[in-house]
C-alpha cells in the first residue's frame, strides 16, 4: 500500500481560496481539511473544499471527450474530438464570418488560470465580438461604475476588515459565499475580531441572511432600491456637514458634483421608497462619518437588479465623501503580483475605461468590458442575418441554468449549426453540444488566482501545484485552448509538438509586452535572455513566472534580488507568501486620464437624476429575490453527495404573513408566475424575509432530458430563471435583473 502524503493546496471552488490540506495515498483522496497555517484563510474550510473528494470521484464527471454520432453524444478519442471540431467550426467561420461563432463563459472560468489565460489566446484567434459571460448574471456594474472612477474595472476596493471598525453592507451574504468580489476568507472569525475590538457590523437586505443574524444590526429593505437608501445616506452626509474625503481629497475630481446632486435629494421620499426609516438612515450616515475606519460594501443583491451601477457607485461614492477610500480599515485597494493593469504602466494615470464600443445586432445592449450581456444570446442565435450566432463555445458554463429567460435560451441552443463545451459534466448546457471535452480535476491542475487576485483582504502570492498528472493522456485546459485557437484560425489540429510552437509564440509576444513598457522593472531586458532563463517550464506555470517576475514585487530577471519568482511562491510553506496587509495605492493605483478618482462620472449623475425625477411609488405586490446556500453556489454542486445530503433547499421562502393571506401551506406546491414564464415550487415559510418579498436560490433546475447528473437529477428543484426576463435589463450595464421581480404565487392543493 502507497503511503500517505500531505499536501498543501488551494481551494479552487469560490473566491475565497482557503488553503487545504490533502491527505492522499497514491491517487486516491484521502482526506482534505483547512491549513491552520495558511496566512490567508487561517484553517478555515466549508462543505465546498471537503466536496473536492467527491468530486475527484464522481462516476457522473465526464473523463474522456463526448462526440455527436448520430444524433447523441457518445465517447470519442481526444483525436476525433478535436478532427470533428476542425470539420465543422473553421468552415462556419469561413462562410458566415467571425461574428457567427460566439462563447459563454462561466464563472469557474475565474477559478482556473489555465482558462482564464488560454481565452485571451482563443478570442483573438477567433476575432469575434459575441462575448458572453456570467458576469452580466453577476458583476459587470460594479467592474463597470470602478473602470470609470478609477480608470480600469478590476481597480475595484474591499473592505479592510482586519482593521475595520464599522462595516455596512448591502446585498452581501459572505457568511456563506466568504466573499464576492472581495476575497476574504473565515469572514465569521474575522468578524468576531472586528465585535471584539469595539466593531460594528450592519447588514441591508431584505433577508434575514446568514450574515444578518451575525450582524450587531440588520435592517429589512425594499428589493431594487438600494440607490434610493445610499442616496438618502449621501443627503444627510452633505446636509449636516459630515462629508469629507480626508486623505484622498487631493486625488478628487468632482466632489462639487455630488456634494449638488445630493441637495437635490428628498430623504424623505428615499425613505419610503426603500421602507427603512429615515432615523435609520441619518443614525447611519452619522456613524460612518463618525467611524475612524469605516467601509461600505455591496454585492450581488445591488448588482443585479434595476439601478445596479447606480447603487455600485454610490457605494464607493460614499466611502469617498467619508473619508474611507484608500484608508487603513476603509475600502482599500489589493496590490496584485501579477496580472492586474492597474500595477503596469504609468502609475496614477492612463488611458481610462471607454464602455460602449460597440453594440449586439439584434437588440443594440451595449458592450462592457469586452462582452455583450448574456440576455442576448438567445435572439443573436434565433434571428437571421449575415451575422447570425451559428457556433457557440462554451467554457466551463451552464447559461440553461444561470441565464435570464433560461427556457427561451435552452430552445435557441438546439438552433446551432455547431456547439462545442468544456465542462466536466454533462450539463443542462453541455447536452446540446456536438462535442464535449472534459476538464481536468482539480488535483490535476496547478492554481493561481489570476483574476480574484485582484479583491484580496490581504495581499499575497499564493500557487499550487498539480498533485496528480491528467488521467489517461488527457489534454489539460491550456492545451484545449490553444489547440481550439489554432483550429479556429484554420491551422487544423495540432500535435503536442506543434501547441508548443504556439504557446512559445504566447509567451514571447507577452516577453515584448513586458520588456518595452517603460515604467516596468523588465523594460529594455533582452526578449531572449528573458525567455532562456523562464527555463523548462511549460504551460501557464511559464506563463505565471513570467507575470509574478515582471510584477510589482517581482525580480525582473535578476534585478530585484530576492524579489518574487514562480521557484519563491512554490517553495514557501502552505501555498504562498504573505506580501501584508493593504496599503494606501493612491494616485498610483489610478489609470484615468485625469490622474483623478472621477467621483461625477456623467453617465452615472444622469442616472441618478433620472432616478430622482421618478415619483415615489414603486411595487406593491410579492417582490422575487435570489438566495445563496453554502452548498450550491454552482449547479453541479447538486450531484455531489457531501453537498446534496440533509434537507431540500431549493425551496419557494415566504413570510409567514404572506402565506396566510395567498393560503399556502409550509411544504405545500405552489406555482409562482411572472411575465416570462411560471414553475412550481415547494413553500417553505420563514420569517428570515421582510413581508411581500419571496425568495429561490439558483442553480437548480436538473429535470431536463439528456443530461448526465445522477444524483441532482434525484432531487432537481426548480430554475428560479424561467421566471426572470431577458428583455427588461439594467439599462447602463445590460446585466440580468434577478433581484425584484414581480411574481404572482397560487397555491396548489396537497394531493
Amino acid at each position: 500500500m502507497s503511503e500517505l502524503k500531505v499536501s498543501n493546496r488551494i481551494c479552487p471552488v469560490c473566491e475565497a481560496g482557503c488553503g487545504l490540506q490533502i491527505a492522499t495515498r497514491g491517487r486516491e483522496i484521502v482526506s482534505i481539511r483547512g491549513d491552520a497555517a495558511d496566512f490567508f484563510s487561517r484553517g478555515h474550510i466549508c462543505p465546498k473544499g471537503v466536496a473536492l473528494k467527491d468530486l475527484d470521484a464522481d462516476p457522473d464527471r465526464l473523463r474522456q471527450p463526448l462526440v455527436r454520432r448520430n444524433g447523441k453524444l457518445e465517447r470519442a478519442s481526444w483525436q476525433e474530438a478535436f478532427e470533428t471540431i476542425d470539420a465543422n467550426l473553421p468552415a462556419i467561420r469561413k462562410a458566415h464570418g467571425a461574428q457567427s461563432v460566439a462563447f459563454y463563459i462561466g464563472n469557474p472560468t475565474a477559478h482556473n488560470v489555465a482558462l482564464a489565460l488560454g481565452f485571451g489566446v482563443l478570442a483573438e484567434a477567433t476575432g469575434t465580438r459575441n462575448i458572453f459571460t456570467a458576469g452580466t448574471v453577476d458583476q459587470v456594474p460594479k467592474q463597470f461604475v470602478c473602470g470609470l472612477m478609477f480608470g480600469d474595472t478590476l481597480t475595484v476596493p474591499v473592505p479592510d476588515i482586519d482593521r475595520c471598525d464599522y462595516l455596512l453592507m448591502l446585498g452581501a451574504n459572505p457568511m456563506v459565499s466568504n466573499g464576492s468580489l472581495w476575497m476574504v476568507p473565515d469572514f465569521r472569525g474575522r468578524l468576531r475580531e472586528m465585535q471584539a475590538r469595539g466593531g460594528r457590523l450592519v447588514v441591508i437586505d431584505p433577508r434575514r441572511t446568514e450574515t444578518a443574524a451575525v450582524a450587531d444590526a440588520h435592517f429589512f429593505i425594499r428589493p431594487g432600491t438600494d440607490a434610493h437608501f445610499l442616496l438618502a445616506v449621501l443627503h444627510v452626509l452633505f446636509r449636516d456637514g459630515l462629508a469629507d474625503a480626508g486623505d484622498a481629497a487631493a486625488y478628487v475630481a468632482g466632489f462639487d458634483e455630488i456634494a449638488a446632486l445630493a441637495g437635490k435629494v428628498s430623504p424623505e421620499s428615499m425613505s419610503a421608497e426603500c421602507g427603512i426609516p429615515l432615523d435609520v438612515i441619518e443614525r447611519i450616515a452619522r456613524d460612518l462619518a463618525a467611524s475612524e475606519r469605516a467601509a461600505v460594501y455591496g454585492r450581488i443583491g445591488t448588482t443585479t437588479q434595476k439601478h445596479g451601477s447606480l447603487a455600485s457607485w454610490l457605494i464607493d461614492a460614499i466611502n469617498v465623501a467619508t473619508g474611507n477610500l484608500d484608508r487603513p480599515g476603509g475600502a482599500m485597494f489589493a496590490k496584485p503580483p501579477a496580472f492586474v493593469p492597474n500595477t503596469r504602466g504609468a502609475p496614477g494615470k492612463g488611458s481610462g475605461f471607454v464602455p460602449y464600443r460597440y453594440r449586439s445586432r439584434v437588440s443594440g445592449y451595449p458592450e462592457v468590458n469586452g462582452e455583450l450581456p448574456v440576455a442576448a444570446l438567445a435572439e443573436e442565435i434565433e434571428e437571421e442575418g449575415a451575422e447570425r450566432v451559428r457556433a457557440l463555445i462554451c467554457i466551463a458554463g451552464n447559461p440553461v441554468l444561470s441565464a435570464p429567460n433560461a427556457a427561451r435560451l435552452d430552445r435557441a441552443l438546439g438552433r446551432l449549426d455547431f456547439m462545442v463545451a468544456i465542462d466536466i459534466y454533462l450539463s443542462e448546457t453541455a447536452r446540446h453540444a456536438d462535442v464535449v471535452l472534459p476538464g481536468t480535476t482539480a488535483f490535476e491542475k496547478c492554481h493561481y488566482d489570476s483574476f480574484l487576485s485582484a479583491f484580496m483582504t490581504r495581499n499575497g502570492a499564493r500557487y499550487s501545484p498539480a498533485l496528480f498528472d491528467p488521467a489517461g493522456g488527457a489534454f489539460d485546459e491550456w492545451e484545449i485552448m490553444l489547440q481550439l485557437a489554432a483550429i479556429s484560425q484554420g491551422a487544423g489540429v495540432h500535435t503536442r509538438e506543434g501547441l508548443q510552437a504556439l504557446e512559445d509564440m504566447v509567451v514571447r509576444q507577452l516577453i515584448a509586452a513586458a520588456t518595452s513598457d517603460p515604467f516596468g522593472a523588465a523594460h529594455g531586458l533582452d526578449e531572449d535572455e528573458v525567455f532562456a532563463k523562464l527555463g523548462n517550464r511549460r504551460g501557464v506555470e511559464r506563463i505565471l513566472d513570467l507575470q509574478l517576475r515582471v510584477g510589482p514585487y517581482g525580480d525582473a530577471f535578476g534585478r530585484v534580488p530576492g524579489g518574487l519568482t514562480l521557484a519563491a511562491v512554490e517553495a514557501a510553506p502552505h501555498s504562498g507568501i504573505d506580501l501584508g496587509p493593504l496599503e494606501p495605492r493612491l494616485p498610483e493605483v489610478l489609470r484615468t486620464p485625469s490622474g483623478k478618482i472621477e467621483l461625477a462620472p456623467e453617465l452615472m449623475m444622469r442616472a441618478a437624476e433620472a432616478l430622482l425625477a421618478v415619483p415615489a411609488g414603486g411595487e406593491n405586490g410579492l417582490l422575487l429575490i435570489g438566495r445563496r446556500q453554502a452548498r450550491s453556489n454552482n449547479s453541479w454542486m447538486h450531484n455531489l453527495p457531501v453537498l446534496a445530503k440533509g434537507p431540500f433547499r431549493c425551496t419557494l421562502m415566504v413570510h409567514p404573513q404572506d402565506a396566510k393571506r395567498l393560503s399556502l401551506e409550509d411544504g405545500a406546491r405552489a406555482i409562482v408566475r411572472s411575465p416570462a414564464g411560471s414553475i412550481e415550487a415547494i413553500v417553505e415559510t420563514s420569517e428570515e424575509l421582510m413581508p411581500g418579498v419571496v425568495s429561490l436560490p439558483h442553480g437548480w433546475g436538473h429535470d431536463l432530458p439528456g443530461t448526465g447528473l445522477s444524483l441532482a437529477g434525484e432531487r432537481p428543484g426548480v430554475n428560479s430563471n424561467i421566471l426572470t426576463q431577458d428583455s427588461e435589463l439594467e439599462t447602463l450595464t445590460g446585466t440580468a435583473i434577478l433581484n425584484g421581480i414581480p411574481v404572482e404565487i397560487e397555491g396548489l392543493a396537497i394531493p
